[in-house]
């Protein structure tokens, strides 16, 4: 009985000693995957180690359809407007041929004739062709018996008109053409997982996004796996090149200096936490879902999971976040740090999930339930506990 009541006090002090050490320390002694529910929720918490601030949304089936509209709005049709029809307009670097015809008899441009029309009563018209000119950087090209004449921001039509007009008087009825042979100013950019990356010039008919693929040669893999990226004049964007297929407003019309980039398949994100699989999952250019991502890494464990504390911690577009922005919460990069929380303890936000989009780098984030923390608490209690029971029969036997 003795040995019994001694044991007895040695359990109450040891359980007394485990109680202070885990409401003191119990995240410092017990391991984990990461910060628990509340841990999350706490924005103390979050910001003690770090400058970074977050803010944090419960996620409705308006906060869903927030994100879904903010994600319409980096379409290629509502951020890159319809440029003005190419007239091809001269720039600095283009190179130009100028071929001059002269009625008979030629004056000026009759000794190196390379070519011959009939025109004004089958009067023969001698035509020369000049050496091909490279625009230079003040924009200028020079043209004998002329000099230097100013072609940029002209067509190829003015110009001409514009050479024939210098020649009137000095050459005998003079007529000149005047036409590409190397246009750098008003080309686009075809790159990536492309078959053939090139330089497209811009003809007048204004090529559109799937013409310049298709001159590129095409895609290499396949178009569900594949993003297209569009750079004009420092602004960027993506969008799955199978919703470029599906919806022809997003086949815009290109600009000179549009650049292209193919990519194949650069979306993931990354699960941790009580997940099924912790690890980087990579996902169609088309996107998915939160359910589809769940799924993807084999659900949450029924053991560990909070389904009250499943986060998206994501850099968001600022227009896709309604709530009052606090002023403390500082953009990185232009993006809002922002934790989204789902309580997949209600069945209905399984609806709202479905319409909730994954984005690239997306952390998908689980927590443990408090239960799990409790039960590493009792197994480490209950192993310290066991050999003080057995100490009284062991030292009654000796």
């Amino acid at each position: 009985m003795k040995s019994l009541s001694l044991n007895f006090r040695r359990l109450l002090v040891c359980i007394l000693t485990f109680n202070i050490v885990a409401c003191s320390s119990f995240n410092a002694i017990f391991p984990t995957s990461g910060p628990s529910r509340s841990q999350v929720l706490d924005r103390k918490n979050t910001t003690n180690n770090s400058n970074l601030k977050l803010k944090i949304i419960d996620v409705t089936p308006l906060t869903a359809q927030n994100v879904l509209n903010a994600q319409k709005l980096n379409q290629f049709s509502e951020i890159f407007k319809t440029p003005k029809p190419n007239q091809n307009l001269v720039g600095p670097g283009d190179v130009l041929e100028v071929n001059i015809w002269e009625a008979d008899p030629p004056i000026l441009f009759g000794t190196t004739s390379n070519a011959s029309i009939a025109i004004q009563n089958s009067t023969i018209s001698k035509a020369t062709t000049l050496p091909p000119q490279t625009v230079s950087i003040d924009g200028k090209i020079n043209i004998p018996f002329v000099g230097k004449i100013n072609v940029v921001g002209k067509n190829t039509e003015a110009i001409s008109s514009q050479i024939a007009l210098a020649l009137r008087g000095k050459a005998n009825f003079p007529q000149v053409l005047v036409r590409f042979t190397q246009n750098v100013t008003s080309n686009i950019t075809v790159v990536g997982s492309v078959n053939n990356s090139m330089l497209i010039p811009i003809s007048p008919k204004q090529e559109k996004l799937l013409d310049a693929i298709a001159m590129a040669g095409g895609v290499k893999d396949p178009i569900n796996k594949v993003t297209i990226q569009l750079a004009r004049n420092g602004i960027t964007s993506t969008m799955p090149l199978e919703t470029i297929i599906k919806s022809p407003k997003e086949n815009i019309t290109l600009a000179p200096g549009d650049v292209i980039t193919s990519y194949f398949q650069p979306y993931s994100f990354t699960s941790l936490g009580a997940t099924s699989q912790n690890q980087e999952v990579p996902f169609e250019a088309s996107g998915i879902s939160l359910v589809q991502a769940l799924a993807r890494v084999g659900g949450v464990q029924d053991s560990r999971a909070d389904t009250k504390g499943v986060f998206i911690f994501r850099f968001e577009d600022p227009t896709a976040v309604v709530e009052k922005q606090e002023a403390s919460t500082e953009l990185v990069n232009g993006k809002l740090p922002v934790v989204y929380r789902f309580d997949l303890s209600d069945g209905s936000a399984f609806l709202t999930a479905q319409n909730f989009p994954i984005k690239d780098k997306d952390v998908l984030y689980i927590s443990n339930a408090s239960s799990v923390e409790l039960q590493k608490f009792l197994n480490i209690l209950v192993s310290a506990i066991y050999p003080l029971v057995n100490v009284g029969p062991i030292s009654k036997g000796l």
